[in-house]
């Protein structure tokens, strides 16, 4: 196997992925960009979203200069002879050689930074038919999400690290909660636990009182905390993304609130039971349909999505009444359903069979919940 990455990835001194497993990946990666290129008879595939060029890259590369972007500031080429470009301007090479691209394999294709050439130059070095994965007149579309839906070990080893350091970020920044503070500064909160262990919010909902009960997306619009808070966001590193909701209540919670967490978990319980090699988005969707019936809520799930497959992007796709995507092993899900202010999500993992929580936050409360005999415990409301 010839060597792809030159280095292992360590976090905070200790060593998450070896050199070797990081290799591995990012082999087997490049193995299937290539046997894809020639069953779809073409010569390259050129990459510039940000999802696709972590997925490739195993997590190595963040190339986000504006946040919001989709692309960033380089994208790759790599051909069906097996040949891998990075392609930049002169302004981004030196820094993406320093702290990117230097350990992996990648050859640099560079130019003025009034001048980008990147589709001219990706035509030139395939020397024939080129796909991307945006739309660009003369190229095919790459498609790449099956590509990537089953994740790797290493994968799954990075997903667990960021999975646990959301939650312990949620976590504090719930306690961390007083009366009186603003929407805005619960924003503040998190975004410091998030950003100090180099984890980038991607979805930020918080919310207070009437507006959780009000709103499914509850943007900060500044209001005071009274009573009743939620923290609801999505995370990225190395290009997954996790998705976790928690809330904190001042005294007790109301008896009809408390009410809806449980019904919330029982549909939630009801998903992760489901969610199995084989079924498909349609039949997960009329599955939450029946739970939330089952449990004095019928037609709740017409009020917003229930949530479905995750990975490289806060939803791969969503649980739809006439979705055809199939759930493969080793796929990451975020169920978030929902019931007028009671909310169950977390990220989980299917792995042979089994679901694993990947955003546990063990100092929070538990919802017991199961569905056809197998429990599948959610997080309550934190009590301040």
């Amino acid at each position: 196997m010839s060597t792809r990455i030159r280095k292992s990835l360590v976090i905070d001194g200790k060593t998450l992925v070896t050199e070797e497993a990081w290799n591995a990946e990012l082999e087997a990666k490049h193995n299937q960009v290539v046997d894809w290129l020639r069953s779809e008879g073409l010569d390259g595939v050129l990459l510039k979203r940000n999802e696709n060029i972590a997925w490739l890259t195993g997590g190595a590369v963040e190339l986000r200069v504006l946040t919001p972007s989709e692309t960033g500031v380089a994208s790759l080429l790599v051909t069906a002879e097996g040949a891998r470009y990075y392609l930049t301007t002169a302004t981004e090479a030196p820094r993406l050689h320093d702290e990117e691209f230097g350990a992996l394999d990648f050859e640099p294709v560079v130019f003025p930074w009034y001048a980008n050439d990147t589709d001219q130059q990706a035509l030139e070095l395939a020397r024939g038919q080129v796909a991307s994965d945006t739309l660009i007149p003369g190229f095919a579309h790459a498609h790449l999400y099956p590509l990537r839906a089953a994740l790797r070990e290493t994968e799954i080893v990075r997903f667990r690290w960021l999975g646990a350091q959301a939650g312990a970020a949620v976590t504090d920044s719930l306690h961390n909660l007083e009366p009186g503070n603003t929407e805005y500064v619960m924003e503040a909160q998190v975004a410091v636990e998030l950003l100090r262990r180099g984890i980038l919010p991607s979805v930020y909902l918080m919310a207070a009182d009437e507006r959780i009960l009000k709103y499914k997306h509850a943007v900060a619009r500044g209001k005071k905390i009274d009573k009743y808070a939620m923290i609801n966001l999505c995370a990225r590193k190395w290009g997954l993304t996790v998705s976790i909701t928690r809330f904190a209540h001042f005294g007790p919670l109301p008896s009809e609130l408390e009410d809806r967490f449980h019904a919330a978990a029982q549909v939630n319980a009801a998903l992760l039971d489901a969610s199995r090699v084989g079924a498909t988005s349609a039949e997960l969707f009329r599955l939450a349909a029946d739970a939330y019936a089952a449990n004095g809520f019928p037609g709740e799930e017409q009020l917003h999505h229930q949530g479905g497959a995750t990975g490289y992007w806060e939803r791969e796709w969503i649980a739809t009444p006439t979705g055809t995507e199939t759930v493969v092993n080793n796929q990451a899900f975020a169920w978030n359903p929902s019931i007028r202010g009671g909310k169950v999500e977390d990220t989980v993992l299917l792995h042979d069979g089994k679901i694993e929580l990947l955003t546990p936050t063990p100092e929070l409360p538990v919802l017991e919940s199961s569905a056809n005999g197998n429990g599948y415990p959610a997080t309550g409301v934190l009590i301040l």
